[in-house]
């Protein structure tokens, strides 16, 4: 059985080029302002999950796991680096015990903070480019 080909235009090709570089520079934007922050990418990463859960969601390694696209071993070797730098809290469930929920510590929520300014201010001047290529992009499906 052959497989369908579907032509994809120079133009589509483009915009996603495009579309791609500005996502790879905000990318580079986080992962330089985390180091200069004084963390590591992941952890940045990971405290911005916990600290950006949802209102009633149990924040476990599980769960950051999943929203990291993480091994769960990888997790809770994360986790272990971000307590021991003061940057996270684990907390055994009162109801069943085999669950930990992970919270952000005062430390944490500082340095998370400075970070969020800094990553909103370059996703507003960011927006517009990536509106515009998203909007093309839709026009040309």
């Amino acid at each position: 059985m052959k497989s369908a080909s579907i032509a994809v235009s120079i133009d589509k090709l483009r915009l996603l080029a495009e579309f791609r570089y500005r996502l790879r520079l905000f990318l580079l934007f986080s992962e330089e302002a985390a180091l200069r922050s004084g963390l590591q990418p992941q952890q940045h990463q990971l405290l911005l999950q916990i600290a950006g859960a949802s209102q009633g969601t149990v924040v476990t390694v599980g769960y950051v796991a999943e929203r990291l696209c993480l091994r769960h071993n990888t997790a809770v070797e994360l986790c272990n680096r971000c307590e021991e730098a003061g940057l996270i809290d684990r907390r055994q469930d009162a109801v069943d015990r085999r669950y930990v929920h992970l919270e952000v510590t005062r430390k944490g929520r500082e340095v998370l903070h400075s970070l969020s300014v800094d990553h909103a201010r370059e996703l507003n001047e960011l927006a517009p480019k990536l509106t515009r290529t998203l909007t093309a992009l839709d026009r040309d499906r």
